[in-house]
């Protein structure tokens, strides 16, 4: 197996952790984001000649756009990015501030958007790569009370479907992964909370605190079997555009987009009557 250099961003937790962790410990480089820089430190200490830590904040583009610069200038090239910072925010849409709203669209969208970006032009100029994007089953399935996670998510998935036709020619793949629930710090730490508005206690807006809470029960999926999955997605040609991760994630999704064909089919005759007649052709 080729060593290859990754660049991940968002490595000091979840799935960014587990994708270092493994692709160290199999010897390949990784150039893993972080905002802390006390939270790899076991890392550089257990492969110092393997991986490099590079603090930045995914909103900071220019920064962003240094740093791949320079590891692209000290390693050659950059054969895998893996946009994987971002985070959960939960509540009604009502009960979410203004600065948490802009915090979330510039780390998860804007952030992740500007990444790919950053990468682009060094795989382009090398003759091909893979990126591969983070997203989850939620960039298909919307719930009550994850209203602007789920807007940076739909909101990749489109910029990803779109860019990996402007850039296949090029040799460079890209892959949506859409993970169901796993067990990492993004579920049952990480994820912010808007402050409640107590008349939607009794709606499904709020439901959400059973799914973040672990005495209700864990989520189902294994953090590093799915790690395993993504890395060994990257083997896969063509670059499958989608990697759906868990039983539940797949079940839900296929649901609920054969709920959405069923009612896109059903419009056939209105859609069709807003055409202009055939003979005004």
């Amino acid at each position: 197996m080729t060593e290859r250099t990754w660049l991940i961003t968002g490595v000091s937790s979840g799935f960014g952790r587990h994708l270092t962790e493994q692709l160290l410990e199999r010897g390949d480089r990784v150039v893993g984001t972080i905002r802390r820089p006390e939270s790899v430190d076991d890392l550089t200490s257990r492969h110092p000649d393997l991986f490099r830590a590079e603090v930045i904040d995914v909103r900071d583009t220019p920064a962003l756009r240094a740093a791949v610069t320079r590891i692209v200038a000290d390693f050659g090239r950059i054969d895998v990015a893996v946009s994987n910072a971002g985070y959960g925010l939960f509540g009604a849409a009502e009960e979410l501030t203004d600065e948490q709203i802009d915090d979330m669209i510039a780390t998860n969208l804007t952030g992740s958007i500007q990444f790919i970006r950053a990468v682009l032009p060094h795989m382009r100029a090398a003759g091909g790569g893979r990126i591969v994007q983070l997203s989850t089953y939620g960039g298909q399935v919307a719930f009550p009370g994850n209203s602007m996670y789920h807007a940076t998510k739909w909101g990749i998935e489109g910029f990803v479907e779109s860019v990996a036709q402007e850039v296949a020619p090029f040799g460079i793949g890209m892959t949506l992964v859409e993970p169901g629930g796993a067990r990492t710090e993004f579920r049952y730490r990480g994820a912010q909370i808007a402050e409640p508005i107590p008349e939607y206690d009794a709606t499904p807006a709020h439901n959400f605190r059973q799914m973040l809470d672990p005495a209700a029960g864990l989520a189902p999926g294994d953090p590093a079997r799915m790690a395993a999955r993504i890395i060994e997605s990257v083997d896969a040609e063509p670059a499958p555009l989608r990697l759906m991760l868990g039983s539940q994630a797949l079940e839900s999704t296929l649901a609920v987009l054969r709920k959405r064909v069923a009612d896109f089919e059903a419009q056939t005759d209105l859609a069709a009557s807003t055409d202009f007649p055939p003979e005004t052709d």
